[in-house]
């Protein structure tokens, strides 16, 4: 083997060992085998004017759209809060806490987000339980429609009205099982 193809051999192995030990460094502490998340300073979770600042998006003119919007939004946070933990960690309660608000911010309707912003001020999320996440949804979801001036919900009942998307071979205790398909076709079709 001539001089120069062991010099390039020799220089793709160094590389290939140089590879593996940066890879080797970003894996986290916990051993599980995944790079390590690398978060800039400036977006770090404990930065609370990510979480409490202005709406992003401008305001969305067409009523059509906005209301649209407004069902799907609706149905992922009922889902969410729905599918949350019945007995969260501290870090899922913190997630979703940072997910409603930062939900609120990213919302596509600059006007509806603005709105929404000032109920989370005066009504923080509630990520304690699924209870208190499914509840307190209810309970802002309400305050929202009696703004726009449409029927409330029953927050006993809101489970009929938003399907947890839960397999009903689930273990769940008898208040957490899913909806009935007749129970669906009974429950409100609602805004």
């Amino acid at each position: 083997m001539g001089a120069s193809r062991r010099f390039t051999l020799l220089l793709v192995l160094a590389a290939a060992i140089l590879s593996i030990l940066f890879l080797t460094s970003l894996r986290d502490s916990n051993g599980s085998g995944s790079p390590a998340t690398v978060v800039p300073a400036h977006l770090e979770p404990a930065d609370s004017s990510i979480l409490s600042g202005h709406a992003i998006a401008p305001k969305l003119g067409n009523a059509t759209a906005k209301a649209e919007l407004g069902r799907a939004a609706w149905k992922v946070l009922h889902t969410t809060f729905a599918r949350f933990p019945v007995k969260p960690t501290k870090d899922e309660s913190e997630a979703l806490r940072q997910y409603v608000h930062l939900f609120q911010r990213l919302y596509p309707c600059g006007e509806c987000a603005e709105h929404f912003g000032k109920v989370l001020a005066k009504y923080p999320p509630q990520v304690s339980s699924r209870s208190a996440a499914a509840t307190w949804g209810c309970y802002v979801h309400n305050i929202v429609n009696k703004r726009l001036h449409k029927p409330e919900y029953d927050c006993e009942q809101i489970g009929d009205a938003y399907d947890c998307g839960c397999a009903d071979d689930e273990k769940q205790d008898s208040a957490e099982k899913p909806v009935s398909s007749e129970q669906k076709k009974q429950a409100p079709v609602h805004q």
